[in-house]
Order: structure tokens, then sequence, then C-alpha cells
């Protein structure tokens, strides 16, 4: 699957934060390319995730196109179940 037939990734994370490693780790694995937003390094871009994660506060908040996946367990469980490939497609 090429770049051009996937949906846009993108993972709000902050630095030395495990589960947002874990999260990048399984799409860099699955060759996935994403769009990093760090909340840390770009603190305003905060309350955008908070809004756009229904009010989940905690790193990382993962979105694939307009979908809210959620964390990394979620996306880990995606990843299990098969779900993640299709999510993914175009």
């Amino acid at each position: 699957m090429d770049d051009h037939s996937r949906k846009p990734v993108e993972i709000y994370t902050s630095p030395l934060c495990g589960f947002c490693i874990a999260a990048k780790r399984l799409l860099d694995r699955k060759g996935v390319p994403f769009t990093e937003i760090d909340v840390w390094a770009e603190p305003q871009r905060k309350a955008e995730m908070i809004q756009r994660a229904g009010g989940r506060t905690s790193v990382p908040q993962i979105f694939i196109g307009e979908a809210h996946v959620g964390g990394c367990d979620e996306l880990h469980a995606l990843e299990r179940a098969g779900k993640l490939d299709p999510m993914l497609a175009a």
C-alpha cells in the first residue's frame, strides 16, 4: 500500500512518553507515515488535541483521517483485531 492510498495519521505526543514511543514504533514497523504533534513543544496544540479527542488529556491521542482512535492501547488492539489496516486504507 503506497502513501497515497492511506488516510493521514496524526499522533499527539510528548517527549519521554513510553506509550507515545510504543504507538510510533507500531506505525513505523507497519511503514505507516504519520504527523507527530508534540504538545510539550507546542503547548497551544494541547487544547486542540483535547477538543478533537472528546476531552481526553493524556498522550498519545491518535487520529486516522478524521476518526479518533484513542491512545496506544486502542491502536494496538485494532492491530491485534486485524482492524488497523482496513482503517488506514483510503
